[in-house]
Protein backbone atom coordinates (compact mmCIF):
# COMPACT_ATOMS: atom_id res chain seq x y z
CA UNK A 1 0.00 0.00 0.00
CA UNK A 2 1.33 3.13 -0.72
CA UNK A 3 2.40 6.12 2.32
CA UNK A 4 -0.61 8.40 1.37
CA UNK A 5 -3.22 5.92 2.06
CA UNK A 6 -1.83 5.08 5.62
CA UNK A 7 -1.12 8.83 5.93
CA UNK A 8 -4.61 9.36 5.18
CA UNK A 9 -5.92 6.17 7.58
CA UNK A 10 -3.79 7.92 9.92
CA UNK A 11 -5.62 11.39 9.53
CA UNK A 12 -8.95 10.37 10.07
CA UNK A 13 -8.32 8.03 12.67
CA UNK A 14 -7.79 11.66 14.72
CA UNK A 15 -11.05 12.67 14.03
CA UNK A 16 -12.41 9.79 15.35
CA UNK A 17 -14.59 9.96 18.77
CA UNK A 18 -13.01 8.23 21.56
CA UNK A 19 -14.67 5.20 21.87
CA UNK A 20 -15.78 5.17 17.96
CA UNK A 21 -15.14 1.41 15.97
CA UNK A 22 -12.60 1.70 13.73
CA UNK A 23 -13.21 2.20 10.20
CA UNK A 24 -14.04 -0.46 7.31
CA UNK A 25 -10.68 1.91 5.92
CA UNK A 26 -8.39 0.09 8.84
CA UNK A 27 -9.01 -3.36 8.33
CA UNK A 28 -6.41 -5.62 6.79
CA UNK A 29 -9.28 -6.89 4.37
CA UNK A 30 -10.23 -3.60 3.12
CA UNK A 31 -6.31 -2.96 1.94
CA UNK A 32 -6.42 -6.30 0.55
CA UNK A 33 -10.07 -5.12 -1.61
CA UNK A 34 -8.72 -1.54 -2.34
CA UNK A 35 -5.06 -2.95 -3.94
CA UNK A 36 -7.56 -5.61 -5.69
CA UNK A 37 -9.81 -2.68 -7.01
CA UNK A 38 -6.77 -1.46 -8.81
CA UNK A 39 -7.47 -3.77 -11.56
CA UNK A 40 -10.57 -1.78 -12.60
CA UNK A 41 -8.36 1.53 -12.22
CA UNK A 42 -9.86 2.81 -9.02
CA UNK A 43 -7.74 5.27 -6.77
CA UNK A 44 -6.47 4.02 -3.34
CA UNK A 45 -7.30 7.29 -1.87
CA UNK A 46 -10.84 7.31 -3.40
CA UNK A 47 -11.88 4.34 -2.36
CA UNK A 48 -10.63 4.55 1.42
CA UNK A 49 -12.49 7.64 1.92
CA UNK A 50 -15.50 5.73 0.71
CA UNK A 51 -14.83 2.79 2.97
CA UNK A 52 -14.11 5.66 5.49
CA UNK A 53 -18.07 6.79 4.87
CA UNK A 54 -19.75 3.77 5.04
CA UNK A 55 -21.60 2.83 8.26
CA UNK A 56 -21.49 -0.70 10.17
CA UNK A 57 -24.91 -2.29 10.20
CA UNK A 58 -25.10 -4.69 13.00
CA UNK A 59 -28.28 -5.04 11.90
CA UNK A 60 -27.20 -6.82 8.55
CA UNK A 61 -25.44 -8.67 10.68
CA UNK A 62 -28.30 -9.89 12.39
CA UNK A 63 -30.50 -10.44 9.77
CA UNK A 64 -28.32 -12.61 7.63
CA UNK A 65 -27.07 -14.98 10.47
CA UNK A 66 -29.05 -18.16 11.02
CA UNK A 67 -30.65 -18.34 14.31
CA UNK A 68 -29.02 -20.08 16.77
CA UNK A 69 -31.91 -22.73 17.27
CA UNK A 70 -32.98 -22.88 13.68
CA UNK A 71 -37.30 -23.82 13.75
CA UNK A 72 -38.78 -26.50 11.78
CA UNK A 73 -39.69 -26.13 8.39
CA UNK A 74 -43.21 -25.41 7.61
CA UNK A 75 -44.48 -24.86 4.16
CA UNK A 76 -47.89 -23.74 5.35
CA UNK A 77 -46.84 -20.75 7.34
CA UNK A 78 -43.99 -19.88 4.33
CA UNK A 79 -46.87 -20.38 1.88
CA UNK A 80 -49.19 -18.05 3.67
CA UNK A 81 -46.61 -15.09 4.09
CA UNK A 82 -46.92 -14.89 -0.33
CA UNK A 83 -50.21 -16.21 -1.02
CA UNK A 84 -52.55 -13.83 0.57
CA UNK A 85 -55.09 -11.41 -0.58
CA UNK A 86 -52.74 -8.12 -0.93
CA UNK A 87 -50.17 -9.99 -3.55
CA UNK A 88 -53.12 -11.62 -5.53
CA UNK A 89 -55.17 -8.33 -5.38
CA UNK A 90 -51.92 -6.25 -5.80
CA UNK A 91 -50.70 -8.98 -8.65
CA UNK A 92 -53.22 -8.88 -10.87
CA UNK A 93 -53.14 -4.22 -10.42
CA UNK A 94 -50.17 -4.52 -11.24
CA UNK A 95 -50.51 -6.68 -13.74
CA UNK A 96 -53.38 -4.84 -15.61
CA UNK A 97 -51.02 -1.12 -14.93
CA UNK A 98 -48.36 -3.12 -17.28
CA UNK A 99 -49.92 -5.33 -19.18
CA UNK A 100 -48.15 -4.21 -22.36
CA UNK A 101 -44.38 -4.35 -20.90
CA UNK A 102 -45.48 -8.03 -19.47
CA UNK A 103 -46.69 -8.78 -22.75
CA UNK A 104 -43.61 -7.68 -24.69
CA UNK A 105 -41.19 -9.17 -22.42
CA UNK A 106 -43.12 -12.51 -22.36
CA UNK A 107 -42.80 -12.25 -26.16
CA UNK A 108 -38.98 -11.44 -26.34
CA UNK A 109 -38.22 -13.88 -23.83
CA UNK A 110 -40.74 -16.64 -23.57
CA UNK A 111 -41.08 -16.42 -19.88
CA UNK A 112 -44.62 -16.45 -19.15
CA UNK A 113 -46.18 -13.13 -17.67
CA UNK A 114 -47.75 -13.90 -14.35
CA UNK A 115 -43.97 -15.71 -12.96
CA UNK A 116 -42.14 -12.06 -14.17
CA UNK A 117 -45.50 -10.56 -11.55
CA UNK A 118 -45.17 -13.23 -9.15
CA UNK A 119 -41.13 -12.90 -8.39
CA UNK A 120 -41.84 -9.49 -8.37
CA UNK A 121 -44.61 -9.87 -6.15
CA UNK A 122 -42.72 -12.38 -3.55
CA UNK A 123 -39.56 -10.13 -3.68
CA UNK A 124 -40.79 -6.59 -3.06
CA UNK A 125 -44.93 -7.21 -3.22
CA UNK A 126 -44.66 -5.20 -6.17
CA UNK A 127 -42.19 -2.59 -5.00
CA UNK A 128 -43.65 -1.46 -2.10
CA UNK A 129 -41.21 -2.85 -0.02
CA UNK A 130 -37.58 -2.50 -1.64
CA UNK A 131 -35.64 -2.28 1.50
CA UNK A 132 -34.24 0.68 3.41
CA UNK A 133 -30.56 -0.72 4.19
CA UNK A 134 -27.92 1.86 2.48
CA UNK A 135 -26.38 -0.67 0.13
CA UNK A 136 -22.65 0.60 0.17
CA UNK A 137 -22.27 0.20 4.05
CA UNK A 138 -24.56 -3.26 4.41
CA UNK A 139 -21.92 -4.81 1.77
CA UNK A 140 -19.31 -3.30 3.31
CA UNK A 141 -20.85 -4.50 6.97
CA UNK A 142 -21.36 -7.86 5.72
CA UNK A 143 -17.83 -8.27 3.46
CA UNK A 144 -15.60 -6.83 6.44
CA UNK A 145 -17.27 -8.24 9.69
CA UNK A 146 -19.71 -11.10 8.58
CA UNK A 147 -16.54 -13.66 7.61
CA UNK A 148 -19.03 -16.94 7.11
CA UNK A 149 -19.94 -15.52 3.93
CA UNK A 150 -17.14 -13.08 3.28
CA UNK A 151 -15.97 -13.35 -0.22
CA UNK A 152 -19.87 -13.20 -1.72
CA UNK A 153 -20.21 -10.07 -0.07
CA UNK A 154 -16.64 -8.76 -0.99
CA UNK A 155 -17.49 -9.63 -4.73
CA UNK A 156 -21.10 -7.79 -4.51
CA UNK A 157 -19.15 -4.49 -2.94
CA UNK A 158 -16.43 -4.81 -5.56
CA UNK A 159 -19.82 -5.10 -8.74
CA UNK A 160 -21.54 -2.09 -6.52
CA UNK A 161 -18.59 0.25 -7.44
CA UNK A 162 -18.65 -0.80 -10.74
CA UNK A 163 -22.42 -0.81 -11.38
CA UNK A 164 -22.04 2.61 -9.68
CA UNK A 165 -18.91 4.04 -11.92
CA UNK A 166 -21.35 2.61 -14.88
CA UNK A 167 -24.36 4.50 -13.76
CA UNK A 168 -22.39 8.09 -12.86
CA UNK A 169 -24.38 7.30 -9.58
CA UNK A 170 -22.92 7.98 -6.13
CA UNK A 171 -22.09 4.47 -4.38
CA UNK A 172 -24.47 5.60 -1.61
CA UNK A 173 -27.13 6.47 -3.63
CA UNK A 174 -28.23 2.78 -4.02
CA UNK A 175 -30.78 1.32 -1.16
CA UNK A 176 -32.47 -1.75 -0.50
CA UNK A 177 -31.88 -5.12 1.32
CA UNK A 178 -29.98 -5.98 4.68
CA UNK A 179 -28.39 -8.17 1.83
CA UNK A 180 -27.50 -5.56 -0.62
CA UNK A 181 -30.31 -6.39 -2.97
CA UNK A 182 -32.06 -3.53 -5.05
CA UNK A 183 -35.21 -2.24 -6.51
CA UNK A 184 -38.24 -4.00 -7.50
CA UNK A 185 -36.93 -7.38 -8.66
CA UNK A 186 -34.25 -7.16 -6.02
CA UNK A 187 -31.05 -7.82 -7.68
CA UNK A 188 -27.74 -8.08 -6.38
CA UNK A 189 -25.17 -5.61 -8.13
CA UNK A 190 -23.79 -8.37 -10.10
CA UNK A 191 -26.94 -9.45 -10.80
CA UNK A 192 -27.96 -5.76 -12.16
CA UNK A 193 -24.68 -5.66 -14.49
CA UNK A 194 -24.89 -9.26 -15.61
CA UNK A 195 -28.72 -9.61 -16.28
CA UNK A 196 -30.59 -6.15 -16.02
CA UNK A 197 -32.00 -4.57 -19.07
CA UNK A 198 -32.78 -0.98 -20.03
CA UNK A 199 -36.47 -2.32 -20.88
CA UNK A 200 -37.89 0.77 -21.63
CA UNK A 201 -34.94 2.69 -23.76
CA UNK A 202 -35.08 5.65 -22.10
CA UNK A 203 -30.47 4.63 -21.86
CA UNK A 204 -30.86 3.78 -18.01
CA UNK A 205 -31.67 1.46 -16.11
CA UNK A 206 -33.59 2.29 -13.05
CA UNK A 207 -35.08 -0.26 -10.24
CA UNK A 208 -36.22 2.32 -8.29
CA UNK A 209 -38.98 4.43 -9.50
CA UNK A 210 -40.03 2.45 -12.33
CA UNK A 211 -41.10 -1.37 -12.60
CA UNK A 212 -40.52 -1.67 -16.33
CA UNK A 213 -36.84 -1.98 -16.62
CA UNK A 214 -37.54 -4.92 -13.75
CA UNK A 215 -39.89 -6.53 -15.44
CA UNK A 216 -37.63 -6.68 -18.59
CA UNK A 217 -34.58 -8.06 -16.55
CA UNK A 218 -36.61 -10.46 -14.36
CA UNK A 219 -37.31 -12.46 -17.72
CA UNK A 220 -33.91 -11.91 -18.94
CA UNK A 221 -32.52 -13.47 -15.82
CA UNK A 222 -34.61 -16.58 -16.11
CA UNK A 223 -34.24 -16.58 -19.62
CA UNK A 224 -30.26 -16.55 -19.33
CA UNK A 225 -31.05 -19.11 -16.57
CA UNK A 226 -32.81 -21.85 -19.25
CA UNK A 227 -36.02 -20.93 -19.01
CA UNK A 228 -37.92 -23.53 -21.76
CA UNK A 229 -40.83 -21.46 -23.23
CA UNK A 230 -44.14 -23.45 -23.00
CA UNK A 231 -42.74 -26.02 -20.69
CA UNK A 232 -44.80 -27.52 -17.31
CA UNK A 233 -43.16 -26.29 -14.18
CA UNK A 234 -44.65 -28.08 -11.55
CA UNK A 235 -46.92 -30.92 -10.74
CA UNK A 236 -48.53 -32.33 -8.00
CA UNK A 237 -46.91 -36.02 -6.94
CA UNK A 238 -48.19 -39.26 -5.79
CA UNK A 239 -46.15 -41.31 -3.70
CA UNK A 240 -47.08 -45.21 -3.78
CA UNK A 241 -47.55 -46.34 -0.11
CA UNK A 242 -44.26 -47.33 1.45
CA UNK A 243 -41.97 -45.23 -0.80
CA UNK A 244 -39.37 -43.99 1.05
CA UNK A 245 -38.74 -40.35 -0.92
CA UNK A 246 -35.48 -39.61 0.87
CA UNK A 247 -33.19 -40.74 -1.73
CA UNK A 248 -34.72 -39.34 -4.39
CA UNK A 249 -35.15 -35.76 -2.64
CA UNK A 250 -31.64 -36.62 -1.80
CA UNK A 251 -30.61 -36.40 -5.85
CA UNK A 252 -30.80 -32.68 -5.76
CA UNK A 253 -33.02 -29.26 -7.16
CA UNK A 254 -31.08 -30.31 -10.83
CA UNK A 255 -33.95 -32.76 -12.63
CA UNK A 256 -32.24 -35.48 -13.31
CA UNK A 257 -34.61 -38.23 -12.67
CA UNK A 258 -36.16 -39.72 -15.47
CA UNK A 259 -39.72 -40.53 -15.59
CA UNK A 260 -38.78 -44.42 -16.08
CA UNK A 261 -36.95 -43.92 -12.66
CA UNK A 262 -40.11 -42.36 -10.80
CA UNK A 263 -42.61 -44.73 -11.82
CA UNK A 264 -40.41 -47.34 -10.68
CA UNK A 265 -39.83 -45.93 -7.44
CA UNK A 266 -43.62 -45.51 -7.29
CA UNK A 267 -43.78 -42.22 -7.88
CA UNK A 268 -46.04 -40.69 -10.48
CA UNK A 269 -48.33 -37.64 -10.90
CA UNK A 270 -51.15 -37.58 -8.85
CA UNK A 271 -53.70 -38.81 -12.08
CA UNK A 272 -51.53 -41.44 -12.06
CA UNK A 273 -49.68 -40.87 -15.32
CA UNK A 274 -45.91 -40.73 -15.38
CA UNK A 275 -44.16 -37.50 -15.68
CA UNK A 276 -44.27 -35.03 -17.87
CA UNK A 277 -40.51 -34.87 -18.27
CA UNK A 278 -37.11 -35.29 -16.15
CA UNK A 279 -37.76 -34.52 -12.82
CA UNK A 280 -36.59 -33.53 -9.36
CA UNK A 281 -39.05 -34.73 -6.31
CA UNK A 282 -39.60 -31.48 -4.06
CA UNK A 283 -41.06 -32.07 -0.64
CA UNK A 284 -42.94 -29.52 1.44
CA UNK A 285 -43.08 -30.20 4.57
CA UNK A 286 -45.34 -28.91 7.54
CA UNK A 287 -45.34 -30.02 11.17
CA UNK A 288 -48.36 -32.11 12.34
CA UNK A 289 -49.64 -32.14 8.40
CA UNK A 290 -49.00 -34.33 5.42
CA UNK A 291 -45.86 -33.66 3.05
CA UNK A 292 -46.54 -32.65 -0.22
CA UNK A 293 -44.45 -33.94 -2.70
CA UNK A 294 -44.45 -32.51 -6.26
CA UNK A 295 -42.72 -32.94 -9.90
CA UNK A 296 -40.47 -30.15 -10.25
CA UNK A 297 -39.43 -29.66 -13.91
CA UNK A 298 -36.51 -27.75 -15.52
CA UNK A 299 -38.44 -24.35 -15.52
CA UNK A 300 -39.20 -25.16 -11.74
CA UNK A 301 -34.89 -25.68 -11.26
CA UNK A 302 -34.48 -21.90 -12.99
CA UNK A 303 -37.03 -19.89 -10.63
CA UNK A 304 -34.48 -21.36 -7.96
CA UNK A 305 -31.56 -19.59 -9.79
CA UNK A 306 -33.69 -16.79 -8.77
CA UNK A 307 -33.55 -18.25 -4.65
CA UNK A 308 -31.67 -20.99 -4.02
CA UNK A 309 -35.29 -22.87 -2.38
CA UNK A 310 -37.83 -25.11 -2.97
CA UNK A 311 -40.10 -23.35 -0.67
CA UNK A 312 -39.48 -19.94 -2.45
CA UNK A 313 -39.39 -21.35 -6.32
CA UNK A 314 -43.14 -23.35 -5.56
CA UNK A 315 -44.35 -19.71 -3.84
CA UNK A 316 -43.66 -18.00 -7.05
CA UNK A 317 -45.49 -20.99 -9.07
CA UNK A 318 -48.43 -21.01 -6.74
CA UNK A 319 -48.94 -17.25 -6.89
CA UNK A 320 -48.35 -17.03 -10.63
CA UNK A 321 -51.05 -19.57 -10.41
CA UNK A 322 -53.18 -17.52 -8.59
CA UNK A 323 -52.70 -14.37 -10.37
CA UNK A 324 -53.61 -16.38 -13.58
CA UNK A 325 -56.87 -17.40 -12.49
CA UNK A 326 -58.17 -14.37 -10.81
CA UNK A 327 -57.01 -12.23 -13.97
CA UNK A 328 -59.25 -14.31 -16.23
CA UNK A 329 -61.69 -14.09 -13.72
CA UNK A 330 -62.05 -10.09 -14.14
Amino acid sequence: MSAFPRRLICTLLLCLPLGAAASFAQREEAHDFVRDMRAHGFDDAELYALLERARHLPRAIELIRPPATPGTRSWHNYRARFLDRSRVDGGVAFWQQHRDSLARASAEYGVPEEIIVAIIGVETLYGRHTGNFETFSALATLAFDYPPRAPLFRRELENLLLLAREQQRDPFSYYGSFAGAVGYPQFLPSSVRNFAVDFDGNGRIDFDSDPVDAIGSVANYLFLHGWLPGQPIAERARLQPGVDARPLIDAGIDPSLSPETLATAGVTRVDGGAAADTATLVDLPTPGAETEYWLGYRNFYVITRYNRSSFYAMSVFELAEALRAARQRR
